[in-house]
């Protein structure tokens, strides 16, 4: 008898949550804040040292004063929601995401705004400290030019410095200066320019007894207003030096969230299809739940007040991809259990059960991985692990929960009793129940493989890929980029397809020279150049302004210092030790020593497998390809737990481990069992990732080509090197013991919800 009241409670429920969605999704969507590489605008860290020879030592309250300082100046700018760090003893990292004019920014930013009045001779008369805080006013002279007016502290102190320099004809002029530099600025020498340095010089031809002194110089009246803003936010305490620095066109912003989005949906697309067309009903119920998933993972982002990157939208569509795994892995148990011969409920509860482990264990490894890339990533990378921490959380609570419950609600009232094929299931697949089979005893297509009769060419075949990995990495290295070894990278968009020579020529019109020049893009429209020096704020200002004159969009441009690149350079290769001492831990907590060292090598594989592909296709190593290489050791590890855990299975049905041949038909037995269902969580990964590949931002194609190649290496190691390697290191234990106990048991989730 089919409970109708069930169905509909599933009905009610899925149209309340879909009328929520509906509802609310527009809204979550506007609140999200972009980043800088999706808006525009841009991000610099810079070091923070002594203004003064002699100053003391930059402390920490000096780092609070200093951020503050530069909080005031943004405000001067108009940008609503600033990031503004310190980072270690002597850092600060300020983002600006949709700034219009970064150039503007970028000076007011880094200028220190020390105002100083100066005689001819460039000798200090007045400055900052003798003017009124918050004093500075934009006024009109008496000609109606634009003008500043200040506030002193003391007329009888302007009465002094104008009473000298009116005797000092014919060089009675008061030069006012902002961020004069000792030895660097002279008046003599500026005086004859176009655009002198110093804000103005006016001839002193009496003495003044007041308390205001007006800057008259070629200003505009919002020129006139800034400096007035600027000098009322304070002076800077100390010296800021760029150290990196990364600018995003808006155009380039715009281009990039529009073709990620579009790779979203098509990846999203995908997954939904397969799920559907190769699990049925419950293939139904996961894209009911995924659908679910994606709108929390958006709600939650807004309620963290996050800031959605280029790389986090990547995360977020691999998400999916990844998400769907945990129903793969339980919808295979339970198409198991309904092959023995159970019931829809009681292979429902069983499979259920007997997932929930497989699952805890995969989710765990790739949030300890995520957890590294986090805590060791910049703000990019950082934005790709918190969605991707995100991700793996909610995909726990929707894939577990969320579609137990569903799929419960439709077990539970009867409507798919004797519906097998509802599952994917055919009749002729399932057993008697009278006849005691077990789930661990069932054929399937790949019975007459033996994977470890031919470990030795699984073997052979890695070895002389990785030999020829290491002859060809030795001789042409990795194409590194900027965030490793230093230097500036440019890029361009142009309306109209672009060619190596045209970029060239334009470079060397600001005395820019490389031939180091990428041209990309489906219609040729984007270019890439590398220098090895680092341009200065001024140098960036003049070329963005004439790149964007010349086509059409603002460039990107990155700087990294040497320092930076070798800090980025350690900490990735901490990151990634990191994250193996974890991984190896927790797999000899949960499995034993063998799998965690069977495990470790074939993370090692895979990623120096992407390394060597790297390597020889001379694609450019950038800071999101640790990113993937992070991401592919989490997955890959999330695809050998699933065969470990059926190999751990089978060892206890064994009991003891006598002869060799004992050992390999664990593994035999284990890889076939779990083999569809390792091809089908890769795939879904491979569908979304796909979808990067073909229709994602130009910006985010390597890491994703770089998350292919480690997808296609992950299932393979995990398949093939890390089973045969536990075969290997169990064969040696078992010629020095002569039989081995597998007396571990599994762990009990009988707190475990059920539905």
């Amino acid at each position: 008898m089919v409970k109708r009241s069930r169905i509909i409670a599933f009905l009610l429920v899925v149209v309340l949550i879909g009328s929520t969605m509906g509802f609310t999704t527009k809204g979550i969507l506007n609140d999200i804040k972009l980043g800088l590489d999706l808006q525009g605008g841009f991000e610099v860290l810079y070091e923070v040292e002594p203004a003064k020879d002699g100053q003391d030592k930059v402390d920490r309250e000096m780092m609070v004063s200093t951020a503050e300082a530069l909080d005031r100046r943004i405000n001067v700018i108009g940008v609503s929601e600033p990031s503004i760090q310190i980072e270690g003893e002597n850092r600060i990292r300020v983002q600006l995401a949709g700034v219009t004019d970064q150039n503007e920014a970028r000076e007011i930013l880094s200028t220190q705004a020390n105002l100083t009045f100066r005689d001819a001779n460039d000798r200090l008369m007045m400055d900052g400290s003798d003017l009124v805080e918050g004093g500075a006013k934009q006024t009109f002279d008496e000609n109606g030019a634009p003008s500043v007016s200040l506030k002193l502290k003391s007329a009888d102190t302007f009465r002094k410095v104008t009473e000298e320099i009116v005797n000092m004809t014919p060089n009675n002029v008061l030069v006012i200066w902002l961020d004069f530099e000792e030895g660097k600025d002279s008046f003599k020498e500026e005086i004859g320019k176009p655009n002198p340095k110093f804000l103005s010089a006016p001839t002193v031809r009496e003495i003044f007894n007041q308390n205001t002194v007006s800057i008259v110089g070629s200003f505009t009246a919002e020129e006139a207003q800034q400096l007035a803003s600027l000098l009322n936010a304070g002076a800077l305490p100390v010296k800021l030096t760029e150290v990196y620095s990364t600018s995003v066109g808006a155009k380039f912003g715009e281009q990039a969230l529009n073709k990620t989005i579009f790779a979203g949906i098509i990846g999203v697309a995908l997954v939904f299809l397969f799920m559907l067309v190769y699990y049925r009903f419950p293939g139904f119920i996961a894209t009911v739940t995924l659908s679910i998933y994606i709108w929390l993972i958006l709600l939650v982002f807004d309620w963290m007040n996050g800031v959605l990157t280029l790389p986090g939208i990547a995360a977020l569509i691999l998400g999916v991809g990844m998400a769907v795994d945990a129903n793969i892995i339980t919808y295979e148990r339970i198409r198991e259990e309904l092959k023995v011969g159970r019931t829809a409920k009681s292979a429902f509860q069983a499979g259920s059960k007997n997932s929930f482990s497989t699952i805890v264990d995969a989710n765990l490894t790739t949030i300890l991985t995520a957890s590294v890339l986090f805590f060791y990533g910049t703000s990019s990378v950082k934005g790709f692990a918190t969605m991707l921490l995100v991700s793996i959380i909610l995909s726990f609570v929707t894939a577990v929960f969320g579609s137990r419950i569903f799929l419960g609600l439709w077990v539970n009232s009867g409507f798919l009793n004797k519906k097998p094929g509802w599952f994917g299931v055919k009749q002729a697949d399932i057993k008697n129940i009278a006849e005691n089979w077990d789930t661990l005893d069932l054929p399937t297509r790949w019975d007459k493989y033996d994977f470890v009769k031919v470990r030795k060419l699984f073997f052979m075949i890695s070895g002389a890929l990785l030999a020829v990995g290491i002859i060809l990495l030795l001789i042409f290295r990795l194409n590194v980029s900027i965030d490793f070894s230093s230097g500036t990278r440019i890029e361009v968009l142009s309306d109209t397809p672009l060619t190596t020579e045209k970029v060239k020529e334009s470079l060397a019109k600001l005395d820019i020279n490389t031939d180091d020049i990428v041209i990309s893009g489906d219609n040729k429209e984007m270019a890439s150049a590398r220098l090895k020096g680092v341009l200065s704020k001024d140098d960036i200002a003049e070329l963005k302004a004439a790149l964007d004159d010349e086509f059409g969009a603002e460039p990107n441009v990155s700087t990294v210092s040497p320092t930076i690149g070798k800090e980025l350079a350690k900490n990735a290769i901490i990151a990634l030790i990191i994250a193996s001492i974890g991984i190896i831990i927790y797999v000899t907590i949960r499995f034993e020593w063998a799998m965690a060292v069977a495990a470790i090598v074939s993370l090692l594989h895979d990623a120096f497998f992407m390394i060597a592909f790297f390597s020889i296709t001379r694609l450019e190593v950038d800071l999101t390809f640790i990113a993937a290489v992070l991401t592919i050791i989490g997955y890959s590890i999330n695809d050998t737990i699933v065969t470990f855990d059926r190999m751990r299975e089978n060892l206890q049905k064994k009991k003891r481990l006598k002869t060799f041949e004992d050992i390999a038909d664990v593994v035999n037995v284990s890889v076939r069992q779990t083999l569809t269902r390792s091809f089908n969580t890769v795939l879904t990964v491979f569908l979304t990732v796909i979808a990067l590949i073909f229709f994602g931002s130009e910006s985010i194609r390597n890491f994703s080509i770089a998350l292919f190649v480690g997808l296609f290496s992950g299932v393979y190691s995990s398949i093939f090197i890390a089973t045969n390697l536990w075969v290997v290191l169990k064969a040696k234990e078992l010629k020095k013991k002569g039989t081995i106990k597998t007396v571990k048991e599994k762990r009990n989730y009988s707190d475990e919800p059920q539905v």
